[in-house]
């Protein structure tokens, strides 16, 4: 996997350089509902299950919760697929458990983020079954049909060759009709057609509804492909396929900002918060777009740089080769391009559609687990944005077990995708089953991991996905009663990002090249006191890294480390200095600072 081969530097910025806000200020923890808590038995976690929970979020130090979809929905997508935008989905709870939930985490101190899916609905939402009734129904023209090509047969064929992310053609024929519908996700998630006023003001309603209710901004799935090139032309060739990738046509379209502009003057009246998922577009220009101070559209996006790295040619299951200096390069490239334009990160590493990072990004073997989650950890949490943790990552969780067969997963696109390796022979099932372990999105979805009791104490029964065969030695009883764990060790971030939020949320960043296998970050503060975060990053062939010459390190002491009494708050000489494998430290220079931590 190789190492990170840089040396980055960082300077404190005055907040009126960098407009402070409290969601800048905040830490985001996401749950997965299904996996978090089962509060009832019944094998699936649900919003009692989370509000029994709300103790153990407050103490990690996080400031807002994120719930994943937990409207009334078929499950064809987890909860993506939704058919009621105004009710709750059964197996997870009632309206009034939302209402408890909010309550709850006002007490504490926390506030509620919701995920907004509004590019697509479920097809068993009422406004689709009108639509799908009628060619002359008045929502006909709430989602989008295309008429068939027909092929020298006489068959009808799909408009475009686009593809859909879970497989297949992106569009679905209806018999009745004769027209195709789009759906870039699975055909029970059909497109809304954002051209259409009367789909806007429904949306906006649904805003309004859940702000009322005290819920505090949104995470909005996909957002930057709510706008379509209204031509809807094939997509590029770039493989053998049928069907290609036409995300040129969708992804940050013509209308996107316009759109974005009308959902953003409604969250400035409530002083909400929101993060926008903007998959296939690394264009800076456009992204700053969406989140540039000024815009007034939204406050932060998820771009994919860092999570595609490892995706290959032709998807994200194809095997591909990388390294560590890859990974910086990227992290390096957005600190600076967002700062330099008065935009904003949203850090993450994980989320429910990604694989566990210490099986990404570092080891998930036994002996080097926790080392890599706490250098993982501060490599992320000493960046410069809102720092965002899903749930698990604050105890290192793995990813699935290698010995998982294809029964025991259950995410559609994982699934569909071994459905076209076993039919279309799309590629080798012994290569596509190892990649599964490596990249599908089930990784991040076995069940939280509370106790070493049956089941983890996720559920008294068996849960609706396997429980990892780790939890009883990995789990959040045994971490939390260890100071030296990985939760104390990702609560003592949070901690110094808000007791230093000048250095370590608003801070600048530049690089310089130094030594291949050294990792370093230097922070220096308005009361001149200077930080610096030392990491040895490679993950793979572990080994000593080469020594590496301070020249400018004066008195101080190590605030926070991997390696528990490693060193003790003493001054490092210019000796060079040798890291263990995977070892992280932030040092701060002048001691009497670094004795008021």
């Amino acid at each position: 996997m190789g190492s990170i081969s840089e040396i980055s530097q960082s300077t404190a910025a005055p907040k009126q350089s960098r407009m402070a806000a409290w969601w800048k200020e905040s830490t985001v923890y996401q749950i997965y509902p299904a996996s978090f808590k089962d509060s009832d038995g019944d094998g699936v976690g649900d919003l009692k299950g989370i509000i029994s929970k709300l103790d153990y979020i407050q103490t990690l130090g996080v400031d807002i919760v994120w719930l994943n979809p937990i409207f009334s929905s078929p499950q064809v997508d987890m909860g993506y697929d939704i058919s009621d935008y105004y009710d709750i989905h059964p197996p997870y709870g009632t309206m009034e458990d939302v209402n408890v939930l909010a309550d709850g985490l006002q007490k504490r101190g926390m506030k509620l983020l919701m995920d907004l899916v509004v590019n697509h609905t479920s097809d068993q939402h009422p406004w689709f079954q009108d639509a799908i009734s009628s060619v002359s129904n008045p929502r006909r023209d709430w989602y989008i049909w295309k008429k068939p090509i027909i092929d020298k047969d006489g068959k009808p064929q799909p408009p475009n060759n686009w593809r859909s992310y879970f497989g297949g053609s992106a569009w679905e024929y209806d018999d009745r009709s004769g027209e195709y519908y789009l759906h870039l996700f699975a055909k029970e998630q059909p497109d809304l057609n954002w051209e259409n006023v009367e789909v806007r003001k429904a949306v906006h309603r649904i805003i309004r509804f859940w702000l009322d209710k005290g819920v505090h901004g949104f995470r909005m799935d996909v957002i930057n492909f709510i706008s379509k090139d209204q031509s809807f032309p094939d997509g590029a060739i770039v493989s053998d396929s049928k069907w290609q990738n036409g995300s040129a046509h969708y992804a940050c379209g013509p209308r996107l900002h316009e759109y974005l502009q009308e959902i953003g003057a409604i969250l400035k009246e409530y002083n909400a918060f929101s993060v926008g998922e903007m998959p296939e577009v690394n264009d800076c220009d456009e992204i700053i777009k969406a989140v540039g101070f000024e815009r007034g559209e939204l406050n932060m996006i998820f771009h994919f740089e860092i999570v595609n790295l490892d995706h290959g040619e032709n998807d994200k299951i194809t095997p591909k080769n990388w390294n560590m200096q890859e990974l910086k390069s990227v992290v390096s490239k957005w600190q600076k391009f967002m700062l330099e334009n008065d935009g904003w990160n949203a850090l993450y590493l994980e989320n429910h559609d990604q694989p566990r990072i210490v099986s990404r990004f570092g080891s998930d073997q036994p002996e080097y687990r926790e080392l890599s989650a706490k250098m993982l950890a501060a490599f992320l949490g000493f960046q410069s944005g809102t720092l965002f943790i899903y749930q698990g990552q604050e105890l290192g969780m793995p990813n699935v077990p290698r010995h998982w067969g294809i029964d025991q997963y259950r995410d559609i696109e994982t699934l569909n995708h071994w459905k076209e390796v076993v039919s279309e022979g799309l590629a080798d099932p012994i290569v596509s089953l190892g990649e599964y372990r490596l990249k599908s999105r089930d990784n991040a979805r076995t069940p939280m991991q509370w106790d070493g009791s049956a089941n983890a104490g996720f559920s008294t029964s068996t849960p609706w996905i396997s429980v990892h065969d780790d939890y009883t030695t990995l789990n959040a009883a045994a971490q939390l009663a260890d100071k030296h764990s990985v939760y104390h060790f990702w609560s003592t971030i949070l901690g110094l990002r808000k007791a230093f939020p000048d250095v370590l949320v608003y801070g600048s960043s530049t690089s310089f090249p130094v030594s291949i296998r050294i990792c370093s970050a230097t922070c220096e503060c308005q009361i001149a006191a200077e930080w610096r975060l030392l990491s040895s990053t490679f993950a793979r062939g572990l080994s000593h890294g080469p020594p590496l010459q301070f020249s400018k390190i004066k008195s101080g002491g190590i605030v926070l480390s991997n390696y528990p009494g490693r060193r003790s708050l003493k001054c490092i000489s210019e000796e060079p200095l040798n890291l263990e494998p995977l070892e992280t430290f932030l040092w701060l220079e002048d001691m009497e600072e670094s004795s008021r931590l």
